[in-house]
């Protein structure tokens, strides 16, 4: 049935059709990931727990080769969890698989969306439309990479080890830890959607690439700002490593901005 033809029910049809496979879709890679989870919790969502996690081992050797750098050691490092809920851990299970297969499919559930918007659109828009979606799902999993690999184990080794008193030792709940790691990863993967949302409002002729020039110290401290609470950690070397791609992604903001006509007021 041509577009044009289509009534206001036809169109609900097909919403619910495209709604119906995107449900579908989610629910079974969660059926999927519900069975594999206690592999992925060990070898995955705890790995940051231990002190061989990636990470901590690239920040010994480069420590390692800089003798001005504070010495960085991943011995004796680790993390013991604890459950204080009868029910939690089913709970955790359970919305985790739902989580992950939400952030799998993404891409997936935005593509069947986009079969149904796809036909209203003109080719222009069309066009338009397909470069933010891949530019969109690209960054958003590069920032939940950089929130796994670099800003939550970065967090969890200065929270872990610190104590107000020496009489106080640290207990850390699953609960606690699950939220802060599911908090700060999808807060990076919002994040790296920055340079998406300045090329749209470049593209709406809202933001032009002098903006950045004008307040790029003003952003030099705002984000630093940023990074030090993301990442609340006195040492210089972990806050450079979180404040760094946060600051790529304002310079790669201004590059995806067009500059303001010659002669305009901008």
């Amino acid at each position: 049935m041509d577009e044009q033809d289509m009534t206001f029910w036809d169109h609900l049809d097909a919403l619910r059709a495209v709604l119906v496979k995107m449900a579908l879709v989610v629910v079974a890679l969660a059926v999927g990931l519900f069975a594999a989870m206690p592999r992925i919790f060990d070898s995955v969502i705890l790995a940051p727990c231990h002190g061989d996690f990636a990470l901590y081992r690239l920040f010994a050797r480069i420590t390692e080769a800089a003798p001005g750098l504070p010495q960085f050691t991943t011995d004796g490092f680790h993390v013991e969890l604890i459950n204080i809920q009868l029910a939690s851990q089913f709970f955790i299970h359970m919305s985790t698989s739902f989580y992950l297969a939400l952030v799998l499919s993404f891409p997936l559930l935005m593509y069947l969306l986009w079969t149904f918007v796809a036909p209203a659109l003109y080719p222009n828009e069309r066009r338009g439309v397909r470069t933010a979606f891949v530019m969109g799902n690209v960054m958003f999993f590069l920032g939940v990479a950089v929130g796994y690999f670099v800003v939550f184990p970065v967090t969890l080794r200065f929270l872990a080890d610190y104590h107000v008193s020496a009489l106080v030792p640290n207990q850390i709940s699953l609960d606690s830890y699950m939220d802060t790691f599911m908090m700060l990863i999808f807060v990076m993967g919002l994040i790296f959607e920055l340079p998406l949302l300045s090329w749209l409002l470049g593209r709406l002729g809202v933001l032009r690439r002098e903006f950045f020039g004008r307040y790029r110290r003003h952003a030099v401290v705002a984000l630093l700002v940023l990074a030090a609470f993301i990442t609340p950690t006195g040492d210089p070397f972990t806050l450079t490593i979180v404040f760094l791609p946060i600051y790529l992604l304002y310079e790669l903001s201004a590059l995806l901005v067009k500059s303001a006509p010659v002669g305009s007021d901008e």
